[in-house]
């Protein structure tokens, strides 16, 4: 008998609005129908100004995020600048293309505010760079989206961001088994990100 294959469920969203970014996480780690904790952290600061949201392993998820801002610290060095959303993005997906005979099993959204504004980027397993205003990834992603797609208007405040991105969590943690207790949300502007945690009762 074949065994269905099973893969860790998420809901991780990224949203571009007039003052800078949200990426967000709910907490569950989830394999298939077992909850192994209901206190994984998803949401990874990068550098200052960039973050970077997954769905997926959550080792995976930790190696490329403890990678990508070891590396972006190095090149902020030695270029004495600050480094770019898109640089961020680029070098995850060099890192991710590089394992591709074995493929990190992680969904990432990047996220960060530059010298040309609030961006989002939207990376597949093998490396894709897609730039969008925002994005769904994870088993709830299908659920997720539809709250964002009916209610998403660019120059949206940063309040009205958060109680979006707050409310299609909200509604895919409701349908998909593999997500729920709680989210965490990175919120970034051109002040620097600050992290926040919601509870769901």
């Amino acid at each position: 008998m074949v065994q269905p294959q099973i893969l860790p469920g998420a809901t991780t969203i990224g949203v571009v609005c007039k003052d800078g970014v949200i990426l967000a996480s709910e907490k569950r780690v989830a394999y298939g129908y077992l909850v192994l904790s209901k206190a994984g952290k998803k949401v990874f600061k990068i550098t200052e100004n960039v973050g970077a949201a997954c769905a997926g392993l959550m080792a995976d998820m930790q190696v490329l995020a403890k990678e990508a801002a070891a590396q972006m610290t190095l090149y902020s060095l030695e270029s004495r600048r600050p480094v770019s959303v898109n640089a961020v993005a680029k070098l995850i997906a060099v890192l991710l293309f590089q394992h591709r005979l074995f493929p990190l099993l992680t969904q990432t959204v990047i996220g960060g505010v530059d010298g040309e504004g609030p961006r989002i980027y939207v990376l597949d397993p093998l490396g894709s760079v897609i730039e969008d205003k925002f994005a769904c990834v994870g088993s709830g992603a299908e659920i997720a989206t539809g709250v964002l797609e009916s209610e998403y208007k660019e120059g949206m405040s940063l309040e009205e961001a958060k109680n979006l991105v707050v409310r299609s969590i909200k509604a895919a943690i409701s349908r998909d088994v593999q997500s729920g207790d709680g989210a965490d949300l990175l919120i970034i502007t051109s002040q620097g990100a600050r992290e926040e945690s919601i509870d769901f009762k």
